[in-house]
């Protein structure tokens, strides 16, 4: 069978299996303005599935083999259909198929400018600011990013440039399907070790995705990780940032004050280059930022419009994105589901004045939940309160007989609940004025982060009634 390059540039009619995904639904958008007919199909009806309907896709809702007409050259699907799935064994058994990681590898290698941004942490952060810099300086870039950008409504989009900003997933080496001409190596940190098994096959992934990577390697030289697993690369251009003196780059004079913003001074090679303003929390975000700013400054964007755009960023859905406030409490909700991003959430809050943190976290996966459970258990510390959910298990089947109440008992102050309608119930009955509550999971937690909102409204409004 012709690889995904060479069926990508022969292919007039693709189909794809989870269209409505957020992953699948930015690739389809940019293989539509790039001419393409696109159809697909997707079990859910959701705000994506709609969208890129409205953008000129065909599509189905339901998965049947009928789906994929005759014409169909090219059939993409998400890892996440089930095998047995009617639509994708009929697909497999007569069209060329590849998996979603693959087609973003090959729209990778389109673009002339690729940034693809990898990390255990703070991809999507760092994706979206790049994004958001490289539009408001002009450069119309196109975008795949793992979170919601507020600035677009959307996971991605397609520019009429050779830009083209993508997050780049160490999970399952998706992301070494991908030949980026700017890597941004945000960090590198034990995660996903149901798959890696231990720390040197997370640095041999990446060491790979450097060595994939065309041009430029931008780098977090303050990550003893990272700097370990680059050593020795040869024939690309190296630019390390951080806190420390011995970067390139270097992030001086930082103030992270209360509320949701930052600022920091910017130096290249000793010299004071520019002061940058923040509206997003947290000390890990200067990093992130830094790096944003290095990766629009090499693909041409000027320093005005960098430092506007990193203030314009007001961070990506489910990055520590505030709700609302009702009845005095402020609730928040993060994508953070490994103990380091809940460490920086969690610190962040607590310096931003509130009474008391809530920190209402989702166990996420039971090998990550009980391989990293003491990990879990002091960091979940910080909060001044904690409630935890029941595991949510996606992928996989509970064989290790770990649960949530064994990670609840190592964590003082805390209360183990099942149901998203007790933490509703327990949250809005316990919190006073002036407290933050902040839900944290990759999962489905954001559900009750709405569901206690919707609740604190309802009484603020009696209450004002």
């Amino acid at each position: 069978m012709k690889n995904i390059d060479t069926l990508l540039k022969e292919s007039k009619i693709i189909h794809f299996i989870g269209i409505g995904g957020a992953g699948m639904c930015p690739i389809a958008e940019i293989l539509l303005s790039l001419g393409y007919t696109v159809t697909g199909s997707d079990n859910n009806d959701t705000e994506t599935f709609r969208r890129i309907e409205k953008e000129g896709a065909t599509v189905f809702l339901g998965q049947r083999a009928s789906n994929i007409s005759d014409d169909t050259q090219l059939v993409i699907y998400t890892n996440a259909i089930l095998k047995g799935n009617e639509e994708l064994e009929y697909a497999k058994a007569n069209f060329p198929c590849f998996e979603r990681a693959e087609i973003l590898g090959a729209l990778s290698r389109l673009f002339t400018n690729c940034i693809g941004v990898c990390g255990t942490h703070g991809k999507t952060t760092t994706s979206s600011m790049i994004t958001q810099i490289l539009m408001q300086a002009g450069l119309d870039p196109s975008a795949v990013i793992g979170g919601k950008l507020p600035l677009i409504n959307a996971y991605g989009r397609y520019g009429h440039s050779q830009n083209f900003v993508c997050e780049s997933c160490e999970f399952n080496n998706t992301f070494l399907h991908m030949n980026p001409d700017i890597a941004v190596i945000l960090n590198i940190d034990e995660d996903h070790l149901d798959f890696f098994g231990n720390l040197d096959n997370i640095k041999k992934s990446f060491r790979e995705f450097a060595d994939k990577t065309v041009n430029t390697i931008i780098y977090n030289g303050d990550d003893k990780n990272t700097v370990d697993t680059l050593k020795g690369i040869s024939g690309k251009k190296l630019i390390s940032i951080g806190r420390n003196d011995n970067n390139e780059w270097v992030a001086k004079n930082v103030d992270v004050p209360g509320g949701f913003h930052s600022e920091y001074d910017i130096f290249h090679n000793d010299e004071f280059i520019c002061h940058a303003v923040l509206s997003v929390p947290g000390e890990h975000n200067i990093l992130n930022s830094l790096c944003a700013f290095v990766a629009s400054y090499e693909s041409g964007a000027d320093i005005e419009s960098i430092l506007q755009g990193l203030k314009d960023f007001g961070g990506a859905s489910r990055r520590f994105e505030k709700l609302g406030t009702y009845c005095g409490v402020t609730f928040a909700d993060d994508y953070a589901h490994h103990p380091a991003e809940i460490k920086v959430t969690l610190e962040a809050a607590k310096k931003m004045g509130y009474n008391r943190v809530w920190a209402v976290h989702q166990p996420f996966t039971f090998t990550r939940t009980s391989i990293l459970l003491n990990d879990f258990a002091e960091v979940l510390q910080i909060a001044d309160k904690c409630v935890i959910s029941a595991i949510m298990g996606s992928r996989e089947v509970n064989t290790i007989g770990i649960k949530a109440s064994d990670l609840s008992e190592k964590v003082p102050n805390s209360i183990q609940l099942d149901t998203f309608d007790e933490i509703c119930e327990y949250v809005c009955n316990n919190v006073q004025n002036g407290d933050l509550v902040i839900t944290l999971g990759c999962g489905d937690v954001y559900k009750v982060a709405r569901m206690m909102c919707s609740k604190m409204k309802e009484r603020e409004k009696q209450l004002n009634a």
